[in-house]
């Protein structure tokens, strides 16, 4: 009755549409994923408690919750080593002002490219006291984690994304998933100008919209806004921990084996499974396995840096373990529904929904790649998940193609990695952006509202680039136009809000007060 119809539809977007209404995350994805249950089940109360169980259960990815754990255990062990304070006091002397440290998180968020989970929580970890010493608020931190997190990892080469682009595409066919994933990357608008935005408004130090107002309480003092209760211990207890003994190596070396190690591991399980080059490894690798492997290595690794010089008492090591997952078990928690949600859309469907009412092939071939564009920002939007939205679509985009046009193929597979990254970032129910607040200890709520806002300029802009690229074929002037159009909106922007929250338009006003 509900399967491969509208209907699938149903579930995520109730969750959606909750959490933006009634700001409770864990309540509004229970109830997308009860209704979806009750769906699958025909509204049987006890075959939609079993769907549920046995679904959740399924979609649970351990492993990413193994991670999440140890990356929290490391990260509360750089914090009582006193690594990350002392690596604070060090910014805090070369960096002089709020713009620097915008600008130095945004660049740390472009080097931590290999896996987004990784980006998300180690650039939050190491940058809160420094963008808090310049009252950066909470949610701009947020934003700025969030926009390097998976547009980073989505042009990277060597990253998880790239290894789950390349298990979407159909084997035997004219240019195989790697070379298909380098050659999106230069079209890929969505990516790019997100980077481009998350860098001029930072060395602009222009802030809009409901980010206005989160930046004008900062300076005033105030870094969360509201919910700020909800980190309170966690941050009493980071200050407790502080160590005077600790010293800048103490973050970065295990930083260093951190990247090192998971680069190292996503190789070796490459040539495991069959490669026979080092650009084949990366396509073919086992992420979650190497990532957890680097988890594992770098807390070997920071007992023999912090043990033999007593910056932590093997007591101390061992009680890491249970506060790094008691850190992590909020996000683990949202990731655990969004996981269900994503598990109920599939026994609903939504896969063949889309691919038995998408006919692409009878639409002007031009249009196709801004078309299928919004297609996949609705997906990934409603399901939370951009791998998924690579899954369904991207078979489709080669299927229309066929290897008659590798260059539309390409522009258009360019669209739906474009388009499933700016789903996944502006959804409340995307493990990103609930990785990317706890990451920064941000409510989650304050995390969507503003950064969708940030967001709407770049869509159009990219949008706009889309269609450009579907009548020239070429990527630079796309791109060229996709940047002017972004900085034409944006001095639009200002001149009717201001900078930095100084002057507050009618706009404003009634935009804070939901009138807009």
């Amino acid at each position: 009755m509900f399967y491969g119809t509208w209907w699938s539809l149903v579930p995520p977007l109730v969750a959606i549409i909750l959490a933006l209404i009634t700001k409770e995350v864990y309540v509004s994805l229970f109830c997308g994923v009860f209704l979806g249950a009750l769906f699958v089940g025909n509204f049987h109360l006890w075959k939609a408690f079993t769907v549920l169980l046995n679904t959740m259960v399924k979609s649970v990815d351990l492993k990413i919750i193994i991670f999440d754990v140890l990356l929290g255990m490391i990260v509360v062990l750089m914090g009582r080593s006193g690594g990350t304070a002392a690596y604070g006091r060090w910014a805090t002397k070369k960096i002089k002002n709020k713009r620097q440290a915008e600008i130095t998180t945004s660049l740390l968020g472009v080097l931590i490219f290999v896996d987004d989970y990784f980006n998300c929580l180690t650039v939050g970890s190491v940058m809160r006291p420094v963008t808090d010493k310049f009252k950066v608020s909470r949610a701009k931190l947020a934003y700025i984690i969030d926009a390097t997190a998976a547009p980073v990892c989505i042009l990277a080469p060597i990253s998880s994304w790239a290894a789950a682009v390349n298990s979407y595409v159909p084997k035997g066919g004219a240019i195989n998933g790697f070379q298909l994933f380098v050659s999106t990357i230069p079209f890929n608008l969505y990516a790019i100008l997100t980077l481009f935005m998350v860098f001029y408004t930072s060395a602009r130090g222009i802030d809009f919209g409901l980010m206005a107002k989160h930046e004008r309480n900062a300076e005033n003092g105030d870094l969360f806004t509201s919910n700020a209760d909800e980190f309170k211990d966690e941050m009493e207890q980071e200050r407790k921990n502080v160590n005077p003994k600790g010293t800048v190596k103490d973050l970065i070396l295990p930083m260093i084996v951190m990247i090192g190690t998971a680069v190292g591991a996503m190789i070796y399980t490459g040539f495991l499974g069959g490669a026979k080059s080092v650009t084949e490894a990366f396509a073919n690798c086992d992420v979650e396995t190497a990532l957890v492997f680097s988890m594992l290595v770098t807390i070997v690794f920071i007992a023999f840096l912090y043990l033999p010089r007593k910056l932590i008492t093997f007591r101390e090591m061992m009680e890491a373990l249970p506060e790094g997952a008691k850190m992590m078990i909020p996000a683990i928690l949202i990731l655990t529904f969004a996981w269900t949600l994503k598990g109920i859309t599939d026994r609903l469907g939504i896969g063949a929904f889309f691919s038995t009412t998408l006919n692409l092939s009878t639409t002007g071939v031009a249009f196709i790649p801004v078309i299928i564009f919004f297609i996949a920002i609705f997906i990934a939007f409603s399901t939370g998940t951009s791998w998924g939205t690579f899954s369904i679509l991207v078979p489709i985009a080669i299927s229309i193609f066929n290897n008659n046009n590798i260059q539309m193929m390409i522009i258009t597979v360019s669209a739906i990695l474009a388009g499933a990254v700016c789903g996944d970032h502006v959804s409340p129910i995307s493990d990103t952006t609930i990785m990317s607040s706890a990451g920064a200890q941000c409510h989650h709520i304050n995390h969507v509202s503003t950064q969708l806002q940030y967001a709407i300029p770049v869509v159009l802009s990219s949008g706009i680039g889309f269609i450009i690229a579907g009548f020239c074929r070429n990527w630079w002037l796309p791109l060229i136009v996709g940047v002017c159009v972004l900085l034409a909106v944006l001095t639009l922007i200002m001149k009717y809000t201001g900078n930095n929250g100084e002057k507050i338009s009618k706009f404003e006003s009634r935009l804070e007060k939901g009138k807009v």
